[in-house]
């Protein structure tokens, strides 16, 4: 039996991975002027990282995690999301004692044991930001405007941008209680998994998208009713920021997100031409979470933005990235002197940062010509025993045709002047 990638799981081949270098690069440049600086956790963990930062109420801990027993009996989990490793190694390497706030990003793979869908997979791709060591509303505006302006400068529009707030402990435990007292009277008649979490937290039935259980969230109480005045206040804050930067928005009071961290501030950022998984990139503040994973206060916020999301939106907007694979010259040689020759010129060309080719499986010239059209090969030439004789080459523009007689010695000089 032929042995194929795991269900859920994508090969990313050329020239495709192209267009993730771009949007990779695209970032890091954005990324820079917003100060942040790139962080690589593991890509597995301790399983009660994910369980006491996450929630076990959630779906993630619940159904998706991939969760295994090591060779030492330690029980490890394949990350299904960024942020809990990020705060986890803040405190472990006490990053807390410098000055703040610290401003983090990463790439990376991610798992989650889900149904296989268009923009949804078993292990996907995240850009994601943390900001740690402040509460300033400022920040929370940031965030946001930072995620827009990645995806502006890609070439996305069309974009909705949805936020919320989701009060803080104090808040939400008089929220859970009117929950409960108007969930009740329906519980019978929603599904297993909101009929669980109608306990353990009501919160979550406002993010499942059963559409048995769809029917029974209008009308829920808006959290708004319950926000103490601190988080009140600070919710105000961010909506002016937003304001002032000329943000549209709208506020959404069924926005929990799907982790249990979340306090304050929650945003999605929506594109409804992906269908069902129209979620480009959301986030919150999670003020709480390096609290339950380190027992310090130290408030944070964050994104994080789906890859294979982003090139879906991309696509289905028609958006033509500027993607560069042509190569600058293919040397086409005949005989094994002329190889040994092009040899030699491949590695000075490259040190002079030409991107440069040639032929490896003794091709006829009429056969190395073709690969040079393939390949997009701006300039061309023929090395041969008669070139070497003389010390000379013929330099040809692979599209208008015009060629030119060099001195092989210049070639290098030639190329750069020509890139």
């Amino acid at each position: 039996m032929d042995i194929t990638a795991p269900r859920g799981t994508n090969d990313i081949l050329p020239p495709e991975s192209l267009k993730w270098q771009y949007i990779e690069d695209t970032a890091r440049d954005i990324l820079k002027r917003y100060n942040y600086q790139e962080i690589r956790t593991p890509i597995f963990e301790e399983t009660q990282l994910f369980q006491r930062g996450i929630g076990e109420a959630t779906d993630i801990v619940e159904k998706e995690m991939y969760t295994f027993d090591d060779k030492g009996g330690r029980s490890i989990t394949l990350r299904p999301e960024g942020t809990a490793a990020v705060v986890r190694s803040f405190l472990e390497n006490k990053i807390y004692g410098q000055a703040q706030p610290t401003k983090y990003y990463y790439f990376g793979p991610m798992f989650r044991y889900e149904r296989p869908q268009s923009g949804r997979y078993r292990q996907f791709h995240q850009l994601g930001v943390e900001v740690l060591g402040t509460d300033s509303p400022v920040l929370d505006a940031e965030v946001i405007l930072l995620g827009l302006q990645i995806l502006a400068e890609l070439g996305l529009a069309d974009l909705e941008v949805l936020i919320n707030s989701v009060g803080c402990p104090e808040c939400r435990t008089e929220y859970r209680e009117q929950l409960r007292d108007y969930f009740a009277a329906n519980l019978e008649d929603m599904c297993s998994d909101c009929q669980s979490r109608y306990d353990r937290n009501p919160l979550r039935i406002l993010d499942c998208k059963s559409k048995e259980c769809q029917q029974h969230l209008e009308g829920a109480p808006e959290i708004y009713d319950s926000l103490c005045t601190e988080c009140s206040e600070h919710f105000d804050q961010v909506k002016n920021h937003l304001d002032e930067l000329a943000v549209d928005y709208t506020i959404d009071p069924a926005l929990v997100r799907g982790l249990d961290y979340y306090t304050k501030t929650a945003f999605e950022i929506v594109y409804t031409g992906l269908g069902a998984q129209d979620t480009i990139f959301g986030g919150g503040r999670y003020d709480g979470l390096a609290e339950e994973i380190g027992q310090r206060e130290i408030p944070g916020i964050g994104f994080a933005m789906g890859i294979e999301r982003i090139i879906l939106a991309l696509e289905e907007q028609e958006v033509e990235l500027s993607l560069t694979v042509d190569l600058d010259l293919f040397i086409i040689t005949i005989g094994e002197a002329a190889q040994k020759t092009a040899f030699k010129y491949l590695a000075k060309l490259r040190e002079a940062g030409c991107r440069v080719e040639m032929d490896y499986l003794d091709r006829s010239v009429k056969g190395q010509m073709k690969c040079a059209d393939r390949t997009n090969a701006q300039y061309s030439i023929i090395l041969g025993e008669n070139e070497l004789e003389a010390g000379v080459a013929t330099i040809r523009n692979m599209q208008s045709g015009e060629q030119q007689e060099i001195e092989l010695h210049n070639l290098v000089s030639e190329m750069e002047s020509r890139t």
